[in-house]
């Protein structure tokens, strides 16, 4: 009996120990499969395409690139904003790509891979203004979205300027139109948008200087090096290869509608 005893408890112990050692990785490809959260209603980044009915974008075609890498197949699982990093942790996804910009309060919660793609803040004006550099803005009325990750950058850049702060973006486009505000900083992505959707009797322009640039990675559980590592080896081999330029290009850049310029490289995220 006691020799039996002695043995359950080295099986435990073993047991548990091969637990312990067990990661994500390991898991993923033995089942063959990577849960990639994304949320579905970003485009161009991640939205079900309407002849299709699939998920497609830039984000969902970094997934693929990832699960190819790692030679097992692709589950797209849609997932809320405020629910990425809750998915994540709790395990329901392996990684998270959905517009998941680096900050140091979601470093301390989750890792993040290389940057991936580096989304530019930038101000919109009036054409008729006549503002064209960010020198000019110095003392000018900039309209924010409130609670936005542009607002202490600007107070930083441009110190003397005056802040609005206003509920949605809509609001402050408005600001701009109306003449309440000189100028709004957002994501270029959504200043394109409004510029586009401006009425022709209103004409903006967009300042080429940003004012700063949001970082996005990947997003992968804390404690998980090897997973990690082989996210970040999949990133680097997609820009070495030129394939990320690509996807670029098809969903931002010259094929697609918003005709913006790659400035950025897939590299660490600088904190």
């Amino acid at each position: 009996m006691k020799r039996l005893f002695t043995l359950l408890i080295g099986s435990l112990i073993l047991a548990h120990g091969a637990a312990a050692n067990a990661d994500a990785l390991a898991d993923i490809r033995q089942h063959g499969t990577l849960v990639c959260g994304t949320l579905g209603t970003a485009p161009p980044f991640s939205f079900q395409d309407p002849k299709s009915r699939e998920i497609v974008g830039y984000d969902v075609d970094f997934c693929k690139a990832i699960a190819d890498a790692l030679k097992v197949k692709l589950q797209i699982k849609l997932i809320a904003v405020d629910a990425r990093i809750p998915e994540l942790l709790q395990g329901r996804v392996d990684v998270v790509a959905g517009n998941l910009g680096y900050s140091k309060q979601r470093a301390q919660q989750i890792d993040f891979s290389d940057a991936y793609f580096s989304g530019p803040t930038k101000i919109l004006t009036r054409k008729d203004a006549n503002l064209v550099s960010l020198k000019q803005m110095e003392t000018k009325r900039i309209a924010l979205i409130k609670g936005s990750s542009a607002e202490p950058f600007v107070r930083k850049l441009l110190p003397a300027a005056s802040i609005i702060s206003y509920p949605d973006p809509s609001s402050g486009f408005l600001a701009v139109a109306q003449r309440k505000a000189d100028g709004l900083a957002a994501s270029e992505l959504a200043l394109i948008k409004m510029q586009r959707q401006a009425d022709a009797s209103t004409p903006l322009v967009i300042i080429d200087q940003p004012v700063f640039s949001e970082q996005w990675g990947i997003g992968v559980r804390k404690n998980e090096p090897a997973l990690r590592a082989a996210v970040d080896h999949a990133l680097e081999a997609l820009e070495q290869s030129g394939q990320a330029a690509a996807i670029f290009d098809k969903w931002l850049g010259a094929g697609g509608e918003y005709k913006m310029h790659r400035d950025f490289k897939i590299a660490p995220i600088q904190d």
